[in-house]
Parts: C-alpha cells; sequence; structure tokens
C-alpha cells in the first residue's frame, strides 16, 4: 500500500478543512514546501496537493507553489477545482504526475472520457467524494460537496472503470478531518468487487491501526493529512505499516 501524505494550499499557506468546510479552517505554521521536503526526507515517494482556492475560486496562485513541490523530486497528484482543459493544462505544466479531477467527471463526463483518451489513465486520478444517504447508499458529493447527485458510488466507479480509468481516490465525506477512523467497510466492498481498480483511501486516518486496517481491505493506497500534521505519527512508521 502506497503512503501519499496530503497538503491541502490556501492562499499559498498549509490548512487543513473539517469534511470540507472552508468556514472550519486550521492553518498551520509550516512553509508547505518545506514540509513536501521533509515527507520526501522521510520516505514519501507521492504527495496529494489540494488547491482550495482553486476549488473556491479558480485562483491560479497556489501553482507556483505546487511546482516548487514538484521540484523536491516527489511524484505529486493535485487537484482542486478543476473545470476546464486551461486547467488541467496548468497542472500538467506545473509538472504535477496525476491530476485529480472530481465534480467534472459527473457533471461532464465526455469532456473527462476524452481527456482519458488524450492522456491515459496514469495522468488522471477520479476523485468520487461520497456521502450516505438515509437509505445508507453512498451518493456522489460534487460542487465543494454541497450537492449530493443520484448517481451512486458504485455505479460511478464501474461506469469509469469501463471508460479507462484506473485511479479512484474515494473520500466518505463525513470522516474527513475529523480523525475519527476511515470507513474501512467501504474501502473493503469497493476492493472486492473491483478489483481492477486503483483505490486510494482517504478521510479519518488518526492511527497506525488504519493503515493496517485499509492495507488488509484491499486499498492500494492511502492519503493522510491531519494526522502527519499534527503529529500522531510520522512518515516511517506509516510506510512501516504499509509494507
Amino acid at each position: 500500500m502506497i503512503i501519499i501524505p496530503a497538503i491541502d494550499l490556501r492562499a499559498q499557506r498549509v490548512v487543513r478543512l473539517l469534511q470540507g468546510d472552508f468556514a472550519q479552517q486550521q492553518t498551520y505554521a509550516n512553509d508547505p514546501v518545506e514540509l513536501a521536503r521533509t515527507y520526501r526526507d522521510q520516505g514519501a515517494q507521492w504527495l496529494h496537493v489540494v488547491d482550495l482556492d482553486g476549488a473556491k475560486t479558480g485562483s491560479t496562485e497556489n501553482l507556483a507553489v505546487i511546482e516548487r513541490m514538484v521540484a523536491t523530486g516527489l511524484r505529486v497528484q493535485a487537484g482542486g477545482g478543476v473545470r476546464s482543459r486551461a486547467q488541467l493544462d496548468a497542472f500538467l505544466k506545473a509538472g504535477v504526475e496525476r491530476v485529480v479531477v472530481g465534480s467534472l467527471a459527473v457533471k461532464q463526463p465526455q469532456l473527462v472520457a476524452q481527456w482519458f483518451d488524450e492522456f491515459g489513465a496514469e495522468r488522471l486520478t477520479l476523485a468520487l467524494d461520497a456521502r450516505a444517504d438515509a437509505g445508507g447508499v453512498f451518493r456522489i458529493a460534487t460542487a465543494g460537496w454541497t450537492e449530493l447527485e443520484t448517481a451512486d458510488l458504485e455505479s460511478t466507479t464501474a461506469a469509469w472503470l469501463a471508460k479507462g480509468a484506473r485511479h479512484f481516490l474515494v473520500t466518505d465525506i463525513d470522516r474527513d478531518g475529523m480523525l475519527g477512523g476511515p470507513n474501512v467497510a467501504l474501502y473493503r466492498s469497493l476492493a472486492a468487487r473491483f478489483a481492477n481498480a486503483h483505490l486510494v483511501a482517504s478521510g479519518g486516518v488518526h492511527a497506525l491501526a488504519d493503515l493496517r486496517a485499509l492495507r488488509a481491505a484491499g486499498a492500494a493506497a492511502v492519503v493522510i493529512g491531519k494526522a502527519l500534521l499534527d503529529g500522531r505519527f510520522g512518515v516511517p512508521d506509516a510506510l512501516h505499516q504499509a509494507e
């Protein structure tokens, strides 16, 4: 299982949101590029970066920071409000190895399918952010997690696998930033049904035991943000659990 430290950027600073809520932001003193170097020096090979300004306003002010993160030698997976080919190209020009596409895959699937045809499955990651409805069915959330679609997580995953997608960043929104543990049962269910999907777990990791559970559940990778920032454990310990 691949360990992917996460850095969320807002106004070129390291922040974390609770369940994606901009009104519940915690700002960290870390310089984002220095933090990326620290994760690299501790053994990480990948870095997950979210441009929150891009997601909210379409701003590109964090792209220069992301480019400097790429220069550390880390393989960077990044996204944040990718709504057009121009934004996709901007991330690729900054050196991002995999661009994360979320809401657009639901809102404009034909456009995103064209990108898969052009760039291939290794250059794009589909962010499938989901929340359980009253009946317990996980529905895809879009527009910064403010809109719950009728499309469910499993059928959306199946449809995109058929279109050639491979990397799926799956977040249980209610777990994100809460340090309450990941939804292991969700990833186990997805891994059992979609053996060809490269599932990247996101949301809720707070202890090393969570990593062991996710590995056993079949997750191919896990994104870890707040637990690392708060010092609950370090990258070397996380890498050991993922072996």
